[in-house]
């Protein structure tokens, strides 16, 4: 009996098609949504491009027009402590640099965000979070100078390679603080209610060894419709937290596939993987600072009055010249994110067991993420696989499964 339900279990997989079943669900966003969200995420393309140029541009302006070196001066009048000048320095730098490509910011972050109907916020709300963005900013960048200009002094011919593992440090500081201290800046973090879909997302979380005693519900639904979730922090401000959109807008099905995935990326290691990732990159950023600075220095430096490279002033050379090496590393760290996203996918098939709920969840977050996109526009411009992608990978994972799903079907009939 148990050999005749396997073949009968197994003629029904291979009824099951793939391309048939992907091609059901890419067909739901269709006409104007589907236009609105290409064109939304297309112009993706060109703001990259032209947000580098403009930060380009700012910076290069600062140095043309005398500034940097008279906050350095400034700086230097009020203390004598070398090392506390560039943190100094890091006011009016940080505030004036923000002013001058605020426009590029409102239409960016507001504007173009209202117009593919993507914001909540209304633009009072919207500057009070971009305020508190950049006093954020201001002190991560006053510790981060005061710590590259220490180095830079102390051994001028490697400082390119010490600063990047005082970098990593930061990072690996900020991201234990960051759960506890910056998220809560801008939503508030609430335990999730108890039920059955807490129990499911716990007990998967316990499954995998995820040391995350709660879940949080954060109210992100005041800034956009977006759906969203994350497994943060490190050590003992680990937390699962999962925003209110998602629990609105989406069924117990697609939570836990979102949950499998989040959890994905904490169980496969993608947290230190990014963070080492990210200092190699950082390493190449700093190594060509080290290389290129003195030499433009010697051919602008006095123009601009910057006295060399261990000169606080010399950081919107920094800047620019790192904006443009991280423009240039666009598809490498797309491809590396994109990786880790399509590992994370993969877990959380397997995790939470609900391709459906996996596949229909792709398809909301396809409506401001281009669905169906070129090999090399995903490659290049895409950090998570597409919509496309997404609901093929599940189906295929329900195609795996079809015949153990029927065969438990069938036992549990008998």
């Amino acid at each position: 009996m148990g050999i005749d339900l396997l073949a009968a279990a197994q003629v029904a997989a291979q009824g099951f098609d793939v391309e048939t079943a992907t091609r059901a669900y890419l067909d739901t966003l269709q006409g104007a949504a589907r236009a609105k969200s290409d064109a939304y995420f297309e112009g993706g393309y060109w703001l990259l491009l032209w947000g580098a140029l403009i930060g380009v541009a700012s910076h290069l302006l600062i140095l043309h027009l005398g500034w940097s070196a008279r906050w350095r001066a400034f700086a230097e009048r009020v203390t004598a402590r070398r090392w506390l000048q560039p943190a100094l320095y890091a006011l009016p730098y940080v505030v004036i640099s923000s002013l001058i490509v605020l426009p590029w910011t409102i239409y960016t972050g507001y504007f173009r965000e209202k117009q593919y109907d993507l914001m909540n916020l209304g633009f009072g709300a919207w500057a009070g979070e971009q305020a508190i963005g950049l006093a954020i900013g201001l002190v991560i960048t006053a510790v981060l100078l005061i710590i590259i200009f220490a180095v830079i002094r102390a051994a001028p011919r490697t400082w390119w390679l010490w600063s990047a593992g005082a970098i990593a440090a930061l990072i690996a500081l900020l991201l234990v603080v960051a759960p506890v201290l910056i998220s809560p800046l801008f939503n508030d973090y609430k335990p999730m209610a108890a039920g059955p879909l807490r129990d499911q997302i716990i007990a998967m979380a316990r499954a995998h060894d995820v040391p995350a005693e709660h879940v949080y519900v954060f109210d992100q639904s005041k800034q956009h419709k977006r759906i969203s979730a994350n497994v943060s922090g490190l050590g003992p401000t680990i937390r699962i937290s999962l925003n209110d959109n998602l629990l609105e807008r989406s069924t117990p099905a697609e939570v836990k596939a979102v949950m499998g995935h989040e959890l994905g990326h904490y169980v496969l290691g993608h947290i230190w993987r990014s963070v080492i990732v990210l200092v190699l990159i950082v390493v190449a950023g700093l190594f060509l600072l080290w290389w290129l600075t003195p030499r433009i220095l010697a051919r602008y430096g006095r123009r601009w009055g910057v006295r060399g490279v261990d000169d606080p002033a010399v950081v919107p050379l920094f800047a620019a010249i790192f904006t443009i090496f991280m423009l240039a590393m666009t598809p490498v760290t797309n491809t590396l994110i994109r990786m880790n996203e399509s590992d994370a996918d993969a877990f959380g098939l397997d995790a939470a067991r609900e391709p459906d709920g996996f596949a229909s969840i792709a398809m909301k977050l396809s409506e401001y993420r281009k669905i169906e996109p070129g090999a090399l526009e995903e490659a290049l411009f895409f950090d998570h696989p597409s919509g496309r992608t997404r609901v093929r990978m599940a189906m295929e994972w329900k195609a795996r499964h079809l015949a153990e799903a029927n065969v438990r079907a069938a036992d549990q009939a008998r």
